[in-house]
Formats: structure tokens, sequence, C-alpha cells
């Protein structure tokens, strides 16, 4: 059986923020933006809604239909300064920190050095999360989530890209055509990070 997959509205946001807090808790860079699981749990949802909230705004969040998965996607224009940007440039990183953990510079560090690193001059879609519930890890459905839209890249001759946070992750995105596109990321004092970038494969001859 397929897995059924729609785009998410603005009344699937606390769904959506509830999702990507249980399935970030344990992921690395989440562990060094938020260092120590009290305060992770009392803080990491309020990045995941910022991130929702952008992507609801600006992009576009898929969701399979019974809330065990989501990805959240940018479309980056060829002239983006990188990172799916706002014209706001630097600033924005700032204002993210006062709106999610003013006295944690972690989390606007985070944002300059993943555009730091982002491709430029090429237009793309941008995986920027995806999130399985716990209980739901090990089912397909983040391949199934990212395979929707890496089919539509094919047809449109589109590529992608993604940051993935662990080396299980590079494995399974490898599976999936990504290749590595720089060095790795290195957190200060933290995980590293995998900028992958994926060409557009040759569609397949529809039947």
């Amino acid at each position: 059986m397929g897995v059924a997959i729609r785009t998410a509205g603005g009344d699937d946001r606390e769904l959506v923020v509830r999702l990507l807090d249980e399935a970030f808790q344990d992921d690395p860079v989440s562990n060094w933006v938020f260092p120590g699981a009290e305060y992770r749990r009392a803080t990491h949802h309020r990045l995941m809604a910022a991130f929702t909230d952008a992507t609801l705004a600006d992009g576009r969040v898929d969701l399979v239909e019974d809330g065990s998965a989501c990805a959240l996607w940018m479309s980056v224009p060829a002239e983006d300064p990188g990172h799916g940007g706002a014209a706001g440039g630097e600033d924005e990183f700032a204002e993210l920190r006062r709106a999610v953990d003013p006295d944690n510079e972690r989390v606007e560090m985070i944002g300059r050095l993943t555009a730091g690193v982002h491709p430029q001059g090429r237009a793309h879609e941008y995986l920027w999360m995806i999130g399985v519930a716990p209980g739901r890890q090990g089912e397909g459905l983040g391949t199934a989530l990212i395979g929707s839209v890496l089919d539509r890249c094919d047809r449109r001759g589109r590529a992608a890209y993604l940051e993935a946070s662990s080396e299980r992750s590079v494995r399974l995105y490898r599976r999936l055509g990504f290749a590595p596109v720089a060095e790795p990321l290195r957190l200060p004092d933290g995980p590293l990070m995998y900028p992958m970038w994926r060409e557009p494969r040759a569609a397949r001859a529809q039947d």
C-alpha cells in the first residue's frame, strides 16, 4: 500500500510543530543548539514553530495523511543569496534568535553557518527538514515523502539540496541520489552537518 501524502495548511501547524519537536529531540544538531534534555524539551519546540511558520508562508509542507511524518521544502531561485533566505539578509538570523531563545547564540549561529555553505546560482528544491514520529521510524515514510518531490524534480529537470545531520542520514540520502557537495560543516564544539546535492535524473517514460 502506498503512503498517502497531502500538502499541509495553516490548520495543521500545531501538528507539524509537535511532530518536528518529537522527531528531533535526539538529533545531534538539535542537541547542539539546545544542550541538555530538560532545556531542549522546554525550548526546542519554539525553533520548530519558527521553521514551520516560515515554510507555511513561503514554501510547502508535505504531510503524511495520518500525521506520522512531514517534510519542509523551499523552492530556491537561482538568484537567491543562499538558504532560501529573505531579503532581510543577516538580520533574519538575529530576529530568529530573538523570537526563539534570545540568550542562545547557537540559534542564530546555526542559520548563519548553514546559509554560508548553501549552494548559489542555480534554482533547486531545498529540503529544510523532514521529521518522522519516533514510533513510526523505519517504515519508509521519510523515503516516500522525499521521493514524491524528487520524482517531480526529475520531471522538471530541477536539482535538490539538503543538509544531513548524521552519517545514518547521509547513507539514506545517497540511496536517493544525493551526493556530498562540499566538505562537512563542523559546528563549533559540535557535530558535523553534511551538505548534499542531487542532480535531476532522466524522467522515466510515462505509460
